[in-house]
Order: C-alpha cells, then sequence, then structure tokens
C-alpha cells in the first residue's frame, strides 16, 4: 500500500462527485465540471499519467450513441455484456450542471482504440418500464446473478422535495428517498419495487459490494436524523422462472461511514477508504472486508501514511479506478489566487496485479454548502509543449477565446446564453447553441433562443435563405427598405362655368317640313 502525489497542469475540470470508468486499465474521467465545451463535446476524458502528472485527452462517442450530459454521483457498476463479453458499465441518476437530477439507465461501453491512441466510447440509453426509479443521485447500482439470470439493484439515494412542498426557499432542499428495492431486467426494461421491512430509513452515500445473488449495504448517511449509524444490511435475490424472490436480513458488525470508497483487490476482497464518519469528520481509516458466498467480515486495515495537507484537510472526495487503486483529491487554498483549486493524490493497495472489478459505489458526500464546490467556475485546461506527440490533447487554445467570439459570445442586452448552465433547447442542438446571422451592416451572428425563434421558423430561415434582421436592428432594417410603388390619382377634369353651347345647323329637309307646317 501506498500513497502518491499526482501533479496537475491547471486543472479545474475534476469536481466533487465525479466518477471513473476502468476499461482494461485505461481509466476514464465522467462528471466534468460545467457543461462540455467544443474541445471536447462529450464531457468524457481519458486520464494519462506520466512521471506522477495527470493530464486528459477528449474521448469521442460513436454515431449511434446517446447524449450523456456530465452528471455528478451517479450510481455506477460494471458488468460483463453476456453477448460480446466485453466490460461495460451501468450509469443511473446522477445531478446536471443545472442541479437538475437524472432518471435515466445508461449503458457505457468501450468501442475501439486504435493505434493512434483515438478512442470511441458507446453510450445507449435503456428505455425503463413499470416501478421506474425516480430521479435520484447518491444511491447505488449492482448487478446480482443467479440460476443463469442477472438483474441490476437499486437502492437508496436523495431527491428534492415532491412538487407541492417545493417551495422558492426550498427548491434545492433534498430529502432520503424511500426505502425500497428496485429491480431491473436489463434486457427487456422492466422494473419491480419491493418494499422491505427491514429497510426502515433511507440512506444515501452507502457503500455497496456485491457477490453473485447477495448485495451488501455497508453504512451511509440518513438526512432525516443527520445521523450516520453503523448499518449493515444483506440483500438476497432468487431469481427462478418466475418472479424474483427478494429477502433482507441486518448483520451486526457494520461500520459508520458515509462516501466510503471502495476498490477490490481480488476476487472475494474489497477495501474501503475514506469517507466521513460525521458531518464535520473525515473518517481516516481503512477497512478490508471480506465476502464469501453467504458472510462479510470486516477488518481494520493499515492506513496510508497521511500527508499533512489531507490530515488538515476539512473535505475530501473520490472515487475508485479499479486495479486496487482509488483517486482522491482534496480542496486547495483558495485564499491565494495561484493556487491550484484541487491536489490529487493515488492511493494503490496492491501492485501489479491483474483483477476484474465487481460494484462500488463512487460517491462524495453532497457539497453544496461549500464555496469551493461550487460549478462556476471557468473551465480551463491547458498542456506544456510535447506533452504527446498526437494532437487530440485537451487544450484551452482550441477553444478560440469563447469569452468574446464563437458560440458563446453575448449577442446582444438579453443574451442569456451561459456555458455553464446552457443546455440544448432545439432537436438540431448538439454541444453548442444555434445561431442566426443578422445582416445589419457587417453583419454579426446571435443566438436563436434570444430571438425568441422557433424551430420552425429557424430551419425556414435556413432553408430559404433570406436575410434576417435581430430584434436590436429589425428597425433599422425597416428605415432601409424602400417604399412601396403607390399608383398616381385619377383626377377628373372640373366642369367649366360658362360652357358654349355649339350652333345647330338645320339640314334642308327639315326646313320644308316646318314651312309647311306654319303655312
Amino acid at each position: 500500500m501506498s500513497l502518491h502525489t499526482i501533479s496537475t497542469v491547471n486543472i479545474s475540470l475534476i469536481q466533487p462527485g465525479f466518477s471513473l470508468l476502468n476499461f482494461n486499465g485505461d481509466i476514464f474521467l465522467f462528471g466534468q465540471k460545467g457543461w462540455p465545451k467544443r474541445s471536447c463535446p462529450t464531457g468524457v476524458f481519458l486520464l494519462h499519467f506520466k512521471q506522477q502528472e495527470m493530464k486528459l485527452r477528449p474521448v469521442s462517442f460513436c454515431n449511434d450513441s446517446r447524449y450523456l450530459p456530465p452528471l455528478r454521483s451517479p450510481a455506477i457498476c460494471s458488468l460483463i455484456d453476456s453477448d460480446s463479453e466485453k466490460h461495460q458499465y451501468l450509469l443511473h441518476g446522477g445531478k446536471t450542471p443545472n442541479s437538475d437530477l437524472s432518471d435515466k439507465l445508461y449503458i457505457i461501453k468501450l468501442v475501439s482504440k486504435g493505434v493512434n491512441k483515438k478512442t470511441t466510447l458507446s453510450c445507449i440509453e435503456k428505455e425503463l418500464v413499470g416501478d421506474i426509479p425516480e430521479a435520484r443521485y447518491g444511491h447505488s447500482i449492482s448487478m446480482v446473478y443467479s440460476r443463469g439470470k442477472c438483474m441490476a439493484v437499486i437502492f437508496g439515494g436523495r431527491h428534492y422535495m415532491p412538487p407541492g412542498q417545493r417551495i422558492t426557499e426550498s427548491w434545492n432542499t433534498a430529502v432520503d428517498c424511500f426505502p425500497q428495492i428496485f429491480l431491473i431486467d436489463l434486457e427487456f426494461g422492466c422494473c419491480k419495487s419491493y418494499i422491505l421491512p427491514e429497510l426502515q430509513d433511507g440512506i444515501s452515500f452507502h457503500v455497496s459490494i456485491a457477490r453473485k445473488d447477495t448485495v451488501y449495504f455497508l453504512g451511509g448517511c440518513t438526512l432525516g436524523s443527520n445521523s450516520r449509524s453503523p448499518n449493515l444490511y444483506r440483500l438476497k435475490v432468487d431469481l427462478p422462472l418466475g418472479s424474483p424472490a427478494v429477502s433482507c436480513t441486518v448483520i451486526p458488525g457494520g461500520i459508520s461511514v458515509s462516501s466510503g470508497l471502495v476498490t477490490q483487490i481480488s476476487s472475494d476482497e474489497f477495501v474501503i477508504v475514506g469517507g466521513y464518519e460525521s458531518e464535520n469528520q473525515k473518517r481516516m481509516m481503512c477497512n478490508t472486508v471480506i465476502v464469501d458466498d453467504n458472510k462479510i467480515e470486516i477488518l481494520p486495515r493499515e492506513t496510508p501514511d497521511w500527508s499533512t495537507e489531507i490530515k488538515l484537510s476539512k473535505t475530501w472526495f473520490g472515487s475508485n479506478m479499479g486495479d486496487g487503486e482509488v483517486l482522491i483529491g482534496i480542496p486547495g487554498d483558495n485564499k491565494h489566487a495561484t493556487t491550484d483549486p484541487y491536489y490529487f493524490y493515488i492511493i494503490k493497495f496492491k501492485e501489479d496485479e491483474d483483477l476484474m472489478q465487481n460494484c462500488s459505489q463512487e460517491s462524495t458526500e453532497d457539497q453544496e454548502d461549500s464555496t469551493t464546490f461550487e460549478d462556476s467556475e471557468e473551465f480551463y485546461f491547458s498542456n506544456g509543449l510535447n506533452d504527446f506527440d498526437i494532437d487530440d490533447t485537451y487544450n484551452e487554445d482550441d477553444e478560440d477565446d469563447e469569452s468574446e467570439a464563437g458560440y458563446w459570445i453575448k449577442c446582444c442586452a438579453s443574451c442569456n446564453v451561459d456555458i455553464n448552465t446552457w443546455v440544448p433547447l432545439y432537436t438540431t442542438e448538439l454541444n453548442k447553441p444555434a445561431m442566426i446571422y443578422c445582416s445589419k451592416s457587417e453583419g454579426h451572428w446571435v443566438h436563436a433562443r434570444c430571438m425568441d425563434l422557433s424551430e420552425n421558423m429557424l430551419i425556414q430561415l435556413s432553408q430559404d435563405n433570406t436575410k434576417y434582421f435581430c430584434v436590436d436592428h429589425v428597425e433599422w432594417a425597416l428605415g432601409l427598405q424602400t417604399p412601396t410603388k403607390q399608383l398616381p390619382v385619377k383626377r377628373m377634369p372640373m366642369k367649366p362655368i360658362h360652357k358654349k353651347i355649339p350652333i345647330r345647323i338645320t339640314p334642308p329637309v327639315k326646313k320644308s317640313f316646318l314651312r309647311r307646317l306654319f303655312e
């Protein structure tokens, strides 16, 4: 066991609540700070370690992947695909940069990694039916295997107050989810909930360890009583041909811990490190957990040689890297502007040994009240020269000064498009806002949503290739328009006052008739 300090190069991307995915020894970061930028629209990065220095490389998704928002404190577990026998991850719930909660279930797997180090992932959203678990975070998801079948188990977590009770003053107030078990059939997406008498209180940020048909829930925090009871539950799931059979047993000998990190070092041995034993007290101890078919044993374990910074820090966070390693971070000294926002360490519990990660709870205690963990910090990361031989390294120069140009400009006085809070509005948007060109003078670009354009109008303007003027210049454009040609008014001539009567000439025949008449 050893503790290693990792130097970072201006990384403010990692935040509490991030998750790590291990695909055949390659570590991927998920749950970045803020919404993704153009340099890495997926928001997923490959961690590259070189001479005790951690760098990030952007990762792309295949074309048929679903959009995966950056989520904090989701539930994650690994499994083996029965068809391809490839390693993949289940991801459920979590909190977006806008503090909205997700109820989606995603399946993430590695598609390809070529010789040019271009990495491609696949993300599939699984459609759920039945008793769908509500949106939550700080919960756990585990895989159970019984009688040749497998199911996912979801338990615990926090969610926002119901809509009828959610007012302005308590809009982001979280409460414990109802203590029930959800079983999900991954083949058909069918969900079934179970209420067990042994589970009385809702818990979150607990430890979840699965082995075959059994899942152990250890520790956790209960918001209602603000306590971290030494809970230890054994959930057994039997999957016969009919309906599943679920039973729960309360086991003595648990430990009081929340936000504990779990890493697997052998087929039946796990290590718990980090977390909190009270609201304001870190848990500096480590424990070895030995899991047998019907038995669990928790033993004390030698702790790493903690650095002075870790001992003095009031908070910490991290995630399981797999292969018996854990990445932890502590807040930097925010009293100085030049100080890095976080310092990172790697704890290695075993050396040079291959293993298959089973299931763990990558979570961190909810840090909404800490100014260090705000999501509004600038998305900034840079690399030095000659760091890589390829051009896929994330570099801040690729952003083209997005604060003044590009898609994230302030297009008008009422512009409310922010890179850290932006979410897609139109179906044509993926990782950047839709924009339209204003033809005033030299022209400039404006956001379609700031102009209150409907999607049909936006598509029509693009297809017709007509000139468009934004709301600030529409009056100016009207003043330049050529007036409509009007037909002249038809004037009737006036009747003269003294009109000359024409002289009528009587023909000779009529004269002779009149002469004879009067004679």
